[in-house]
């Protein structure tokens, strides 16, 4: 994937919360745009355990290479 194209979703206004699908089946979730780090060639997404209020902050994070991306696929983010 290139990373223009996950630029324009990232900067939807709206904001809405997607999954990244992975060629190895792996599968993350983007609660917020500000938990996603964009590079070149890469992503840094920081990984939530669900809506933590108005300032998102992550527990952990993990880093992908964007040619593995398979697909990307909105979906309602659980409110609080």
């Amino acid at each position: 994937m290139p990373p223009e194209e996950l630029a324009a979703i990232l900067d939807r206004r709206p904001f809405e919360p997607f999954r990244v699908f992975l060629s190895d089946g792996t599968v993350y979730e983007a609660r917020h745009p500000e938990l996603v780090l964009l590079g070149k060639r890469s992503a840094v997404i920081g990984i939530t355990q669900g809506d933590n209020g108005t300032r998102p902050l992550y527990e952990r994070n993990t880093t992908f290479s964007l040619l593995h991306v398979v697909r990307l696929e909105p979906f309602e983010a659980a409110r609080a």
